[in-house]
């Protein structure tokens, strides 16, 4: 997995790109680059996951823990281009509302409630 992050002044955030795959084996670096960004007070993090191809369960936590972090100081984690792989797995578990997806970078940065994706809905078998 590559990380880039973006200082992006114009919309007060700090953007963390996402490209590869967030699993078992790249989840710490990613939270070794989010807690570095946590240590200089940067507390309101967009994580664009655009060229997200793959995340599992471990990756899914290091962005939990962060976004915990960034809340408890008055900042926000929040998710921008979700792709359907991360949208399903959010939604299985159960954190589509904790930790919540734009349509873009820009939506994600200002938490437009009219800028959030909508998830795909999970259809049970019978």
């Amino acid at each position: 997995m590559t990380v880039k992050i973006v200082q992006r002044d114009d919309l007060g955030v700090v953007v963390v790109e996402l490209i590869g795959e967030l699993d078992l084996d790249s989840a710490p670096m990613l939270r070794a680059v989010l807690s570095d960004l946590l240590d200089r007070g940067r507390f309101r993090i967009v994580v664009d996951a655009g060229e997200l191809r793959f995340c599992d369960s471990v990756g899914l936590s290091a962005l939990l823990l962060s976004h915990r972090a960034c809340a408890a100081q008055g900042g926000f984690l929040r998710l921008a281009r979700v792709g359907e792989l991360l949208a399903n797995l959010l939604g299985m578990v159960g954190l589509s509302e904790v930790l919540t997806c734009y349509d873009s970078v820009a939506g994600a940065a200002a938490g437009d409630p009219g800028r959030r994706s909508v998830l795909p809905v999970r259809h049970r078998l019978h």
